[in-house]
């Protein structure tokens, strides 16, 4: 009976051991909400859990308000790096938050601080043998009176794409591909991407919420398969284990 339990032990600590685990670290647009039963906002990296099979885990570590700054400087990413094995995933996305000149706590340079916070995530990472994947952050909905949508991240996201491009880091383009969902969806249909209620129309909400940065459960599932598709679309050896664990 020692045996046999001893044996059935062993096969799920190797099971557990196989397991692969995406880190996925960034800001709000990522990031789980609370009361998500209630809460009509999602973060993207909140529903990418059952794109994948079970041998892969994702612990989704983004943090509402987040910037590549303000991650570090409050001992997030030294959490997620001791815990980092070899094989594992990285997705980073941050831009939002960086962008705020009016808050020293987390204001980045695109071009030094914002750049160099980066580099590090890809060093660091594969420091363990895990692997990084840089996005660019998604676009907000931001049409003018023409129905054009207007850029609203400055160069955080061309600093995104050398970074990917100077260290060889597999890179998905989400603020591109965010940007062709909005258009594709217009002025109008693309608020339901994001959270625009009218008072009394969603129990979360008591007054009117108009949020075009932040995501529906729409929003944010339509993203999930944009990172998804792109992961498979990706040419590079190491993501090869990600791509077989994807779900059909």
């Amino acid at each position: 009976m020692k045996i046999h339990l001893l044996i059935i032990c062993l096969i799920s600590t190797a099971c557990f051991a196989q397991k692969t685990t995406i880190y996925t670290i960034g800001d709000s647009t990522m990031a789980n909400k609370k009361d998500s039963e209630r809460n009509p906002e999602h973060g993207w990296a909140q529903v990418l859990q059952p794109f994948f099979k079970e041998n892969i885990i994702v612990e989704n570590k983004a943090v509402n308000g987040r910037s590549t700054k303000s991650f570090i400087n409050e001992k997030r990413w030294d959490s997620i790096y001791k815990k980092l094995k070899k094989g594992d995933y990285v997705f980073i996305e941050f831009g939002h938050n960086d962008e705020k000149a009016e808050d020293s706590t987390r204001f980045t340079n695109p071009h030094t601080t914002y750049r160099y916070n980066l580099i590090r995530f890809v060093k660091d990472t594969r420091a363990k043998g895990a692997i990084p994947i840089l996005l660019t952050p998604i676009a907000r909905r931001n049409f003018n009176e023409k129905g054009t949508l207007i850029p609203t991240h400055g160069d955080y996201p061309l600093e995104t794409r050398l970074v990917a491009q100077e260290y060889k880091v597999p890179f998905i383009d989400l603020e591109y591909y965010t940007e062709l969902l909005e258009q594709s969806n217009g002025p109008e249909k693309s608020k339901q991407l994001h959270l625009h209620f009218k008072a009394g129309e969603n129990p979360y909400y008591d007054n009117d919420k108009t949020d075009d940065t932040h995501l529906s459960l729409l929003g944010a599932t339509k993203i999930a398969q944009i990172v998804i598709d792109q992961i498979k679309l990706l040419e590079d050896t190491s993501l090869e284990k990600l791509k077989k664990a994807i779900k059909k």
